[in-house]
């Protein structure tokens, strides 16, 4: 049984500031994430959404504030250490191997917590076939529970693109992260599907543990499965609350969700 709300904070982003040349990405950005729960980014297309997951990657260095992930700061890690510290992410466009199978795809997912190295794996050691097979377990679970079973040994390529995004999904989720980022994970599906990546999210934190940050375009995905929503517009932060607060939000109506919104 998993944990309901606590105030434990697992993420905290202090007065981040980034520039490009003369182009503000960031201005004075602050806001917590709290373990257990699930906070929806939200902002028009500029406003500096992507721009904060990758500072939360360690893919840029902001020039200025700090972020804190389970009482450490981390700005000054790689991104490969970012998810070794327990920090997954997905991304809009999808970053998986066309011709590998779903297994394969969601396995490469699981070697990064594997022991295995190199001249190990070559060899096919004891260790390593003993590991080869807790990943290949691993991968098999993750794929059952997104409902990916019937396409396991089917190359990435040729499948339709929301079942893609469910592989991409069961691969972030293999390195078995603390604080998973989705980035537009609702991009390209349809009503049905979207509806099915609502649930999948909300079992994905109440079912596994796994609190979430989403950066998402669709406003109804983000305010059903959101426990808080931060909305950014020009690099700045202009509101934070529930997703209740933020529709009733004059400031955010206009700069994002506009007059047309129901």
């Amino acid at each position: 049984m998993l944990q309901t709300h606590s105030a434990t904070l697992i993420l905290s982003i202090r007065n981040i500031n980034i520039r490009f040349g003369g182009i503000v990405g960031l201005q004075e950005v602050s806001f917590d994430v709290e373990e257990g729960g699930i906070v929806g980014l939200i902002g028009p297309n500029g406003s500096g959404k992507t721009t904060l997951f990758n500072c939360l990657n360690c893919l840029y260095r902001p020039d200025e504030g700090e972020v804190i992930f389970k009482g450490q700061p981390i700005l000054h890690q790689t991104p490969y250490h970012i998810a070794e510290l327990g920090i997954g992410r997905t991304f809009q466009n999808l970053a998986l191997f066309p011709t590998m199978t779903v297994l394969q795809n969601v396995m490469i997912g699981v070697h990064s917590r594997s022991r295995g190295g190199f001249f190990s794996n070559f060899l096919r050691l004891p260790l390593v076939r003993h590991e080869e097979s807790k990943i290949r377990n691993k991968a098999m679970e993750l794929i059952s529970f997104l409902g990916l079973k019937s396409v396991t040994h089917h190359p990435a390529i040729g499948l339709p693109f929301g079942t893609l995004k469910r592989v991409e999904l069961a691969r972030a989720l293999a390195s078995e992260p603390k604080l998973l980022l989705l980035d537009e994970p609702a991009g390209g599906l349809n009503h049905e599907e979207v509806e099915e990546l609502v649930k999948l999210i909300r079992a994905i934190c109440d079912n596994r543990g796994v609190t979430i940050l989403l950066v998402e375009h669709h406003m109804n995905l983000v305010m059903q499965v959101s426990d808080k929503v931060v909305v950014l517009n020009f690099g700045k932060k202009i509101a934070e609350g529930t997703p209740e607060e933020v529709q009733r939000n004059p400031g955010v109506i206009q700069a994002y969700l506009g007059d047309g919104h129901k």
